[in-house]
């Protein structure tokens, strides 16, 4: 139990997909700009990060494995994201369509979003057990959608704020993406191995 703690609070806080490996970065800039889209992308990225892990983490260790296929394993897992999108975009789309329209192109770019491959990837590099990476990818989720509701927080104040007309824009919101990476960084020295 300690280790799956220990593995949450790590991925969250101090090895972040977004501030931490830069993973992540086109939803994070492009929905980061209100707090409701932001929310609904981080909800939609921890759903299908955390099943993909865990998907991702049983075809790799029952099937890619045994047979020695490891070489498909980009393939599948993108195959695995895919499919997982699909299913988080019919759903949104049904039940939420002002979500829907609010995540815009977005949404289908989950498929995409280098995080949730990533996570699948470290996954298989640090060799975790199926809880392990299942905890691993609810974590990554969680940290992604800490930070993209973070930085929609702090871009709807800086709406009203005088700000000088050369800094409005992407050169504010790469600042401030700066910033909350060294705020994160400070988390590292949180949990020694």
């Amino acid at each position: 139990m300690e280790k799956l703690i220990l593995i949450f609070i790590s991925t969250v806080l101090i090895n972040n997909f977004v501030l931490s490996y830069f993973l992540g970065i086109c939803p994070f800039l492009g929905v980061s700009g209100k707090i409701e889209s932001a929310l609904g992308m981080g909800m939609a990225v921890t759903f299908v990060m955390s099943l993909a892990t865990g998907i991702s983490y049983l075809i790799y260790e029952y099937i890619l494995l045994p047979w020695n296929l490891m070489i498909l394993q980009y393939v599948v897992f993108i195959l695995v994201i895919a499919s997982l999108v699909q299913v988080v975009e019919m759903f949104i789309k049904k039940y939420s369509n002002s979500l829907y329209q609010s995540l815009g192109i977005y949404l289908p770019l989950i498929t995409t979003n280098c995080a949730i491959l990533g996570s699948a990837l470290f996954m298989v590099t640090r060799k975790y057990g199926f809880l392990e990476s299942v905890v691993f990818g609810f974590s990554g989720g969680v940290g992604f959608s800490l930070v993209l509701i973070i930085m929609a927080g702090i871009r709807q104040e800086l709406e009203d704020a005088d700000i000088p007309s050369v800094f409005k824009g992407a050169p504010l919101t790469l600042i401030v993406a700066g910033l909350l990476a060294l705020i994160f960084m400070g988390f590292s020295g949180l949990i020694s191995s």
